[in-house]
């Protein structure tokens, strides 16, 4: 019986090592010869090893929160858009990464950038680099606060109608979720992360895509995977 064996391309694989994520291949047995690497696996591992450093994810910060639109919950803290890779061209950016992304996640208490800065900052932008949104000039984040989301309408009503004013204003081809508190609040819901992952929503007409946030991923490595996934269903849903 032949072995089953992965069908992972080195450009797979090279996205799979920017986002930390380990793949297992069984050791040969003794007295059998180790297969040779697939053509240009070996110098795209190169490469990627010797990278230098990410950037860190954040090139622009916004000075204040946007003002709330008519109706929304008074205190309301989701963030004017921090805008990434601003200095890319357009002319080099991927035709299947549609017209943008719009990533939305959680605040951190604390620190200015929340999970867009140190160590989960890095992580984020090795993920969207996976998916080669870096080569995009229009990807924006969105910042919620807990407290705001807890407090609007206990499903957050007000961030949700926030949220869909900024995607009619940027008009993304992909609204990517970031963790419980973004996606409860963006859908409006009260369900578990797990219950929103690996299904497409809707937030103003516009795709999106509930996965963890890089914080998670940085206590929970073993998930990145699942998070890989949920990354991939996005990719493959925008138009």
């Amino acid at each position: 019986m032949t072995s089953p064996s992965l069908s992972l391309d080195r450009r797979h694989r090279a996205m799979l090592r920017e986002m930390g994520v380990t793949v297992w291949l069984p050791q040969p047995r003794e007295g059998m010869a180790t297969p040779a690497p697939a053509p240009g696996v070996a110098a795209e591992s190169a490469a990627v090893t010797a990278r230098a450093p990410a950037v860190p994810a954040v090139v622009e910060r916004p000075a204040a929160p946007a003002a709330a639109p008519a109706g929304a919950t008074p205190g309301l803290v989701l963030h004017e858009p921090v805008l990434l890779y601003a200095n890319v061209d357009p002319a080099a950016a991927p035709a299947d990464l549609g017209a943008g992304w719009l990533v939305v996640a959680e605040a951190l208490p604390g620190a200015a950038d929340g999970a867009f800065a140190g160590d989960a900052g890095r992580l984020l932008d090795n993920m969207l680099r996976a998916l080669r949104l870096h080569r995009h000039p229009r990807v924006h984040l969105a910042r919620i606060h807990r407290e705001a989301a807890a407090g609007a309408g206990g499903a957050g009503s007000g961030i949700d109608a926030a949220l869909q004013a900024q995607v009619a204003q940027l008009r993304p081809s992909m609204v990517l979720l970031m963790g419980r508190v973004a996606a409860q609040a963006a859908l409006r819901s009260t369900e578990p992360l797990g219950r929103l992952r690996a299904q497409v929503h809707q937030v103003g007409g516009v795709p999106a895509v509930a996965t963890f946030d890089a914080p998670y991923l940085l206590r929970n490595p073993a998930d990145k995977g699942r998070a890989w996934a949920d990354l991939c269903m996005a990719l493959g849903s925008v138009r």
